[in-house]
């Protein structure tokens, strides 16, 4: 960095202080130190909502945050359970003045305004039948729950952030067939998405998901932030590249899938995915190829995953996305439970992998305008989660790093805009 640059970081840094008035700070840690992690999530987004800015100090003991001092977010914090500092000004000026030294892999960025938050899901679920909907509740973090009919009436322009609830938008309903089939649940949730894709104009709930992935493709294109987990990521991707060709076979829809429908997929329509084989057997509990559960062999006990590091002055993005207080995070299964390596698009950032097994666990990348965040797995604490199962207390796991990397992708959203370094 020259004298330039650092003399403009002093005077940025300068900025900050004489914005809040040279008072006492609020340091939020968010090492091994914070008693719990996912509530610290909810604090900072309640200073937003106060109009508050925050810091996110990347790569300061575990990502921590830093604001001005507030009465009312000290409270919120004895209340939460949230471990927190208070600070001088000269202490905090000497943790932002570290950390913009060229020498420290460290950035702070700057949080503005708290992300209106909305999560794709059928509105008779459960906020325990997925780990985003389980983790905003715990933090205390509004959101709005849209499904079909918002999303193609246009309703996501009012949002900044959108999660996909473990949805499947080929229109098989999750590959359940085989051992579901005569379940109540089954065929009453196969009875209502029919009923839903006639009442909206669509002769098939295939065609309906293609139009309600499209609308979110160009809800992304247009700026939008977009996160998904499990099924909703591969099934996302396989919609689009299916895009006019018929993939489902006669339990699904009525009537037999078209012939070599393989060799019509559209792998540029594809946000992460390419090159992935259908499963063309509908007795398989599975969409393609892309998914590594029947292919990995790892036991429980030694199943983890492990973040990547990134430059933060350089990559504030994928810095961001992957703060946490440890870099192991120990593994868990989902219909879709991670991603083949090599069938995920060059341009990809991979931001946490089991490299041993050849497959990625946290992936990102930027769509037009917007950007998406795609994870695999089902819920983060509970390894095998299977239907049926009862739901994870949270109260248990508050310093969870799995459910942290999903909070780190809700606050993202927030940061102040800012140009990539050349």
């Amino acid at each position: 960095m020259d004298y330039l640059s650092k003399k403009l970081s002093f005077i940025l840094i300068l900025f900050f202080f004489i914005q809040t008035g040279w008072a006492k700070f609020i340091l939020i840690p968010m090492d091994e130190n914070q008693t719990n992690h996912l509530k610290a999530y909810g604090i900072v987004y309640k200073a937003l909502q106060n109009h508050i800015k925050v810091k996110w100090l990347l790569n300061y003991r575990g990502g921590s945050f830093l604001l001005p001092y507030d009465d009312d977010i000290k409270e919120e914090c004895q209340i939460r359970n949230v471990s927190f500092e208070i600070i001088s000004d000269n202490e905090a000026f000497n943790i932002l003045k570290e950390i913009s030294s060229p020498s420290k892999n460290q950035e702070a960025v700057t949080l503005e305004k708290a992300p209106k938050i909305a999560v794709y899901s059928p509105k008779d679920k459960m906020p325990w039948d997925d780990a985003v909907t389980m983790v905003l509740t715990y933090a205390e973090i509004p959101y709005d729950v849209v499904y079909d009919k918002e999303v193609l009436s246009d309703k996501l322009l009012e949002y900044d952030w959108l999660h996909l609830h473990h949805e499947d938008f080929t229109g098989q309903y999750g590959r359940f067939y085989a051992a579901y089939r005569t379940a109540p649940w089954y065929i009453e949730r196969k009875n209502t998405l029919e009923k839903l894709a006639k009442e909206l104009g669509f002769q098939k709930v295939s065609q309906l998901k293609l139009a309600v992935a499209k609308k979110i493709r160009d809800y992304v294109v247009g700026g939008g932030f977009m996160f998904a987990m499990c099924s909703a990521t591969d099934s996302f991707d396989i919609a689009l590249a299916a895009d006019g060709v018929d993939i489902c076979e006669p339990m699904f829809d009525g009537d037999p899938s078209e012939p070599n429908y393989q060799e019509k997929l559209d792998y540029s329509k594809c946000f992460a995915f390419q090159n992935f084989t259908l499963e063309a057997n509908p007795m398989v509990y599975e969409f393609s190829d892309i998914d590594t559960t029947r292919k990995r062999n790892i036991p429980k006990e030694t199943d983890y995953f492990e973040l990547n590091n990134f430059s933060a002055k350089w990559d504030p993005v994928p810095t961001m996305l992957t703060q946490n207080h440890t870099m192991m995070i120990k593994g868990f299964m989902g219909q879709t439970t991670a991603f083949d390596r090599k069938l995920i698009k060059p341009n990809i950032i991979i931001l946490a992998e089991n490299k041993i097994n050849g497959e990625a666990r946290y992936i990102h990348g930027i769509k037009g305008k917007g950007m998406f965040t795609f994870y695999g797995g089902h819920d983060p604490e509970d390894y095998s989660h299977r239907v049926g199962d009862p739901k994870t207390e949270l109260e248990l796991h508050p310093n969870s790093p799995g459910y942290r990397l999903i909070l780190n992708n809700v606050l993202f959203p927030a940061a102040k805009k800012k140009k990539k370094k050349t």
